[in-house]
This record gives structure tokens, C-alpha cells and sequence, in this order.
């Protein structure tokens, strides 16, 4: 377990409480990723700094700088942690019924959060760590699933067999972040539709006899 000390007043509703004593490790982690979060999405990732993240959780400074490399770090920990859920991928043995839900699902947490999400992504460039976190905790991650889900489905024969999985990946989820960061055009449901119907035109099984659509 992890002793902290309590900091400043803070306002969030996950805040500890002061106190003497050890507190359990989860406690204090729950505390600040939930603080953490509350200024992600209020202020975005340039404002959020280990300062003001221990002052709204009610945790040692110095708790934050051995748990986190850098405040951009601690960022991506935070919207990771608020969102795994929302990212979660589907099976349920329909492989074009599950990248439309994920698909969708995604895009909608996109045009909720774009400027955080899109700052996260800006940050990542300038800050290594922050960088190494968003691509071994969440690209690598994201990536393994999304393949995984299509293997499946190729493996029960609703993708040909000589689709490159990989690639489709980028094809869907890759289309999605250019809009996010280039926004010449909107992200909307008819957009995911469209997607998933130019996709399937190239790797769907076709029935015999018929055109794959």
C-alpha cells in the first residue's frame, strides 16, 4: 500500500479525505485518475499538471510524480480509464453487425470529446512518455482486438480468407481519425455506414452465385 499525505482543498466528488495513516493503493489511484479525468475534460491536456490533479484528489504531489512519468501520462491514464468500457469490442458472431457498434460507439465518444482526444494525440508528439503510453497501453491494445475479432470472423467464414486484417483496421479506424484531426467533414452514423459498406464490397464471403455487397 501507498502512504500519501493529503494535499490542498480540492473540489472534485472523488476527493480523500485528510487524514494520518496509510491509505490503500487503490483508493488514492481511483481519487486521482477520477480528479484527473474532471480537468481532462474541463480543461483539456495542456492544463492538466500533477499540481492541480493532487489538489483535487487530496494526494501527495510527490504520489503522482512516482506513479507517472509525466502529467501527459497521467492524462492518457485517466481517459483510458474513463472509457475502456465505451471501447469495448462486441462479439456477437455478426462481424459487420460488431464494427458497426464499436464503429459507432467510438465516433460518438469522438464528437464528445474531440478537443481532448484530438489533444492527447497532439501532446503525444512532444512528450515521450506520454507517446509511449498512448501506443503500448491503447494503439497496440486497440489494435490486438479489432485483429483478434476479425480473425474470428474470417476463421467462421464471413471474411476472406486473403484479407489483410491489419490493413482493414486502418482502413475503418484510420478513416475515423482523419475526420477527428483533418474535420473537413463531419463524423456521423451515415459516415460509419459508409465505411463498413465499402469494406465489405472487398472482403465479404460472397454466397454463391451472388456478388459480395
Amino acid at each position: 500500500m501507498e502512504r500519501t499525505d493529503a494535499g490542498e482543498p480540492g473540489q472534485g466528488p472523488g476527493r480523500l479525505k485528510p487524514g494520518r495513516g496509510r491509505r490503500k493503493a487503490e483508493d488514492v489511484r481511483h481519487a486521482t485518475l477520477t480528479a484527473a479525468a474532471e480537468l481532462l475534460l474541463a480543461e483539456g491536456v495542456h492544463a492538466l499538471t500533477f499540481s492541480k490533479v493532487a489538489t483535487r484528489a487530496g494526494v501527495s504531489k510527490m504520489t503522482l510524480y512516482k506513479w507517472w512519468p509525466s502529467p501527459g501520462a497521467l492524462a492518457f491514464d485517466a481517459y483510458f480509464n474513463a472509457f475502456q468500457a465505451t471501447l469495448a469490442f462486441p462479439d456477437t458472431g455478426d462481424i459487420r453487425r460488431d464494427l458497426t457498434a464499436q464503429l459507432n460507439s467510438f465516433v460518438d465518444l469522438l464528437n464528445r470529446n474531440a478537443p481532448v482526444i484530438a489533444g492527447i494525440i497532439g501532446a503525444a508528439q512532444g512528450d515521450a512518455d506520454l507517446a509511449e503510453a498512448l501506443s503500448t497501453h491503447y494503439v497496440t491494445h486497440r489494435r490486438a482486438l479489432a485483429v483478434e475479432r476479425l480473425t474470428l470472423a474470417q476463421q467462421a467464414g464471413q471474411v476472406r480468407a486473403d484479407a489483410h486484417l491489419e490493413a482493414i483496421v486502418d482502413q475503418l479506424w484510420g478513416a475515423v481519425y482523419h475526420r477527428l484531426l483533418m474535420p473537413a467533414l463531419p463524423m456521423t452514423p451515415e459516415f460509419v455506414d459508409e465505411l463498413i459498406a465499402n469494406l465489405f464490397h472487398g472482403i465479404a464471403v460472397p454466397e454463391a452465385g451472388k456478388p459480395a455487397t
